[in-house]
């Protein structure tokens, strides 16, 4: 009887939370996939079932292809430089010193603010005729280039954006990953006469392996979701920042095409997923591999 009425006290205490998850997440997932076989659209009447036209149309227009492209290049840039900006602060900032806790708050409050509201803050920093960027620029005469409106310079406003809000999070991480290395590894090193780059590529590295990992693979799937910047900074329609976040609200709100976006949002949470899963394997696989050479 005891256990019976502790175990209907847990599905107490666990239903209302299952309810919520399934209001909020699994209803509007299962909802979209469907809307991905309609034609439905924003503002209209009923929607009609038409199959796998809408994925057929994802796969066969160029915008999409672009929009892939400019979104890989995006993450591979933007993860790569904030995971080794990252990693070096972190490696400053690893010993303790005067002031720490002072340059902690600072390099973190980046990552703390609204994306948004920084885009729009970046906007104005930007412009090449008022931004202050330009006027700095052009005092020690190096011109003002037009970060905003030439094409060339657009995705690398964004990428410069994301690094200086996301780099404080690779740092966190990585800061926590050097923290956990337990320090009599170190001593023992030293004992052996080990040279500080021995030491960084055997012990530092591999032992934060797990910790940088999870880094990359949070910082991908997020920004593989690039919208807020691009929408902020250069609009959804510009077709040299246009990720595939800002496609698909440019199908859903500008044209309207409600099955058609949902296609691709569908076609987007497959990559996510599909990356996680990858990323998700290499860690448990170093988890292994660390656990084998401890024993």
């Amino acid at each position: 009887m005891v256990s019976q009425r502790t175990g209907l006290l847990k599905y107490g205490f666990v239903g209302p939370a299952l309810v919520v998850l399934i209001v909020l997440n699994i209803f509007p997932l299962l909802y979209n996939v469907v809307l991905s076989f309609t034609d439905a659209e924003l503002v209209g009447g009923g929607a009609r079932y038409v199959g796998g036209s809408n994925y057929s149309r994802v796969f066969s227009t160029a915008e999409f292809v672009e929009a892939i492209r400019t979104t890989a290049v995006f993450v591979a840039a933007a993860v790569s430089i904030e995971l080794c900006l990252g990693f070096c602060l972190a490696l400053a900032l690893q010993r303790g010193f005067r002031g720490k806790s002072a340059i902690l708050t600072v390099l973190l409050i980046p990552m703390m603010l609204s994306p948004a509201v920084m885009a729009l803050f970046w906007h104005q920093i930007l412009s090449g005729d008022y931004g202050i960027l330009n006027h700095i620029l052009a005092a020690v005469g190096l011109g003002q280039p037009e970060w905003l409106t030439a094409p060339g310079l657009k995705l690398i406003s964004i990428l410069m954006i994301d690094v200086w809000m996301w780099t404080p999070f690779m740092m966190l991480i990585a800061l926590a990953g050097l923290n956990s290395i337990p320090q009599y590894i170190y001593e023992a090193a030293e004992i052996d006469r080990a040279g500080a780059w021995r030491i960084f590529r055997r012990i530092t590295l591999p032992m934060c392996a797990p910790l940088l990992a999870l880094a990359v693979l949070l910082r991908t799937t997020d920004a593989l979701k690039q919208f807020d910047l691009v929408m902020a900074v250069t609009g959804p329609n510009d077709a040299a920042t246009q990720t595939l976040s800002a496609l698909l609200f440019q199908k859903v709100f500008g044209d309207g095409k409600t099955g058609l976006g949902s296609a691709y949002a569908c076609v987007l949470l497959v990559i996510v997923i599909a990356l996680a899963s990858v990323f998700t394997r290499y860690i448990d696989f170093i988890q292994r591999k660390q656990g084998k050479t401890q024993q």
